[in-house]
């Protein structure tokens, strides 16, 4: 890769500071001949979003406090959109919040940034070399050094508590190529499938993540061991599961991983994965989480080292399944449940210093807050509470630093006082941005539904708002189908954009959305085209009632199970909109459960194949497909999708949009040749906005 990494302080809004007698002009010419992507500072005169405003947002990624709690290593992800890339870049700060300072200035995204050598060292992950590896410097940027050379991507990596050993994962070849098998065919390119995962949301399966552990022999590493060499099962859990899925003990003897022991069609069909310890003294593999059938992932050892906890799901097969908070007593091999009585999930989840304090996140009531969790009476009590997210946590000197978002906010982090709740912005990192940006109200409103309950509806109006105004209105339809609708920030579907655009946002927490109940959650399966399709219509009806909407001017939107509901309203809304939006939907759902990869959540959620006609529940599923409804589609409807979805393959799309066309529906279709199942390029998420917009606008405006 072109470009080397600086090493140099730089006080955010002040000048570069050179180190070790480098001049800044020096520097700077050793950098790529592209301008460094860095801080952007647009002038905003209207006080409006746009695509290029939101995408000038720096993007506070992880973080981690400094051992003496004293200060602050973060990440952040700036975007060029000319030069349709993001870099990454790490900084430091005092715990408050000053002195901030940032350690690199590359076009090669320096990430997972920790401490080490008891806070005198910083390590991180960098690709200056080509790939990236673990790298180290001092804690002003520099005396940077390489500690590994492995072929290969380092995913993310952990050093053991006494810092003799590094836990890293890397990705291991894990099925033959047709040019393994005939070496005459070096150029084929063809793939031989025996089994089922051949493909994983947007790749080809030929390889895995192992965990590898290595001695730390001054700057390098020796001793280089796979600790499930030879064996084709992934720890951590593609594609998303990370270093947060592997621990060390705090006596650094044993490492706990997150493993699904499966291949093939057992692979696809199941979510049972269990936690591991790796024994380094025995050389002993145990599985700690045998018989319990669900999803069981990220361990974390309490700071004793005498209990285990970890994220466990109850039922195969149901990815959606509530996510408890389980420990373990590893003297005895007792489990507790410790959140058998809190109805929702546990997000994610750190230890009190204490030994019997857990601090945890959910998601509850459309909103991210943190709890306290006390292991002996299995008391959970609220810490926090107001309109926003948290995301992650971790144990600052007063309380809890943590990462937070929220409809009008991107992330930044937080300092938490744990007896008040209050908390103080730190980084700061968007402020020169929002403060020239005029956001629109978010209201939470409790709408009544078609069988008498109580729906939470985040109601999102334009900026300057005038309640004489007649104004489109947009509903927003939540994908997962099981995934959260509270105080998200998105650089796609955002609501800010969309209320900045004149439009008012109805964004309803339908059943099947989790944060309301093991009921609220687990209707939606088996039941697509049901009560929550009904839900949607409580939504917009109820809003677009209002004197300031216009209810001749309703659309509707959403991606992937939002672009299901999308296709399936286009067949059954009596009139109520006049345009539609889909990206990444499902239109066939017959071919959906053939084309999928993941089988246990067409099994679980639509009821299992369609052939099966003595299953009531997977009749009805299919009986409710939006490709049925064709014959009734009048309203003009836009499709956008990526070719590298493997999840929902872009033919879905491709078949709605054929649909449209044969139907002289007045239809347009986005395609993204080179994205998955969301946007991730600069220049393809402006493209997307400004063609979502101009749809919209052309038939609400």
């Amino acid at each position: 890769m072109k470009g080397k990494l600086l090493f140099m302080s730089i006080i955010i809004g002040g000048s570069l500071l050179s180190c070790n007698g480098t001049p800044e002009e020096s520097n700077r010419a050793r950098m790529d001949k592209n301008e460094i992507i860095g801080q952007a500072n647009p002038v905003i005169e209207n006080g409006i979003m746009t695509p290029e405003v939101l995408h000038s947002f720096g993007r506070v990624g992880s973080f981690e406090v400094s051992p003496d709690k004293t200060s602050l290593l973060y990440q952040v992800t700036y975007v060029s959109i000319p030069q349709n890339k993001s870099n990454s870049e790490l900084f430091i700060m005092k715990s408050d919040g000053s002195e901030k300072r940032r350690l690199t200035v590359t076009n090669i995204s320096e990430s997972n940034p920790h401490w080490i050598n008891k806070g005198k060292k910083i390590a991180f992950l960098g690709s200056e070399t080509g790939s990236s590896q673990i790298w180290s410097m001092n804690p002003d940027g520099g005396g940077m050094t390489k500690l590994s050379d492995v072929d290969g991507d380092i995913e993310g990596f952990k050093f053991s508590p006494d810092e003799t050993k590094v836990l890293f994962i890397k990705s291991v070849k894990s099925v033959d190529t047709a040019s393994d098998r005939y070496s005459d065919l070096q150029k084929a390119s063809g793939r031989v499938v025996d089994d089922l995962m051949y493909k994983h949301w947007d790749h080809w399966v030929e390889s895995v993540p192992h965990p590898f552990v290595a001695d730390v022999s001054g700057n390098k590493l020796t001793n280089i061991k796979d600790l499930l060499e030879g064996e084709p099962y992934e720890a951590p859990l593609a594609p998303f599961g990370g270093i947060e899925q592997l621990a060390w003990s705090p006596d650094s003897k044993i490492v706990a991983y997150t493993s699904k022991k499966k291949t093939g069609r057992e692979y696809a069909e199941s979510t049972n994965s269990d936690i591991y310890f790796y024994n380094f003294e025995s050389g002993e593999v145990k599985n700690m989480t045998e018989g319990m059938m669900g999803y069981d992932i990220n361990p974390t050892f309490s700071p004793d080292g005498t209990m285990l906890a970890w994220q466990s799901m109850e039922r195969d097969g149901y990815e959606a399944d509530k996510n408890r908070l389980f420990v373990m007593n590893l003297a005895t091999g007792e489990k507790t449940d410790l959140t058998e009585n809190f109805d929702n999930n546990c997000d994610t989840y750190i230890w009190g210093e204490d030994n019997s304090t857990i601090y945890m996140v959910s998601s509850v009531n459309g909103t991210s807050q943190i709890y306290s969790v006390t292991l002996a009476t299995k008391e959970i009590k609220a810490l926090t509470e107001g309109k926003h997210n948290y995301l992650s946590i971790a144990l600052g000197a007063d309380g809890i630093i943590a990462s937070r978002q929220s409809m009008s906010q991107p992330t930044e982090i937080y300092s938490v006082n744990l007896n008040t709740g209050e908390s103080t912005n730190i980084t700061e990192e968007n402020k020169h941005i929002l403060d020239q940006l005029q956001m629109g109200e978010v209201e939470e409103r409790w709408i009544e539904t078609t069988d008498g309950k109580q729906m939470l509806t985040w109601v999102v109006y334009p900026p300057n708002f005038d309640p004489a105004k007649k104004y489109p209105a947009l509903l927003y339809c939540q994908g997962g189908p099981q995934s959260s609708l509270d105080q998200f920030w998105s650089y796609r579907w955002n609501m800010q954009m969309m209320a900045a655009n004149g439009y008012i946002v109805v964004a309803p927490n339908r059943r099947g959305v989790p944060g309301f109940g093991s009921e609220w959650l687990e209707q939606i399966s088996g039941d697509y085209g049901g009560q929550n399709m009904k839900d949607y219509f409580s939504a917009i009806d109820a809003v677009a009632a209002e004197p300031f909407v216009d209810e001749n001017r309703l659309g509707a939107t959403g991606a992937s199970y939002g672009g299901f509901s999308v296709y399936w309203l286009a067949g059954n809304h009596d009139g109520r909109f006049k345009a539609f939006f889909s990206h990444a939907g499902i239109f066939n759902l017959e071919a959906q459960y053939l084309e999928t990869e993941e089988m246990f959540f067409a099994n679980w959620d639509m009821g299992g194949p369609y052939w099966d006609k003595s299953n009531a529940v997977a009749q009805k599923t299919y009986a409710n497909s939006p490709h049925l409804f064709v014959e009734k589609w009048d309203t003009p409807i836009m499709i956008s999708h990526g070719e590298l979805d493997y999840r929902i393959l872009a033919s879905q799309g491709m078949m709605a949009f054929n649909a449209a066309q044969m139907r002289d529906i007045p239809s347009r279709m986005l395609i993204f040749p080179d994205e998955n199942h969301w946007i991730a390029k600069p220049q393809n998420g402006i493209l997307f906005q400004r063609e979502f917009f101009r749809w919209f606008d052309q038939w609400l405006k």
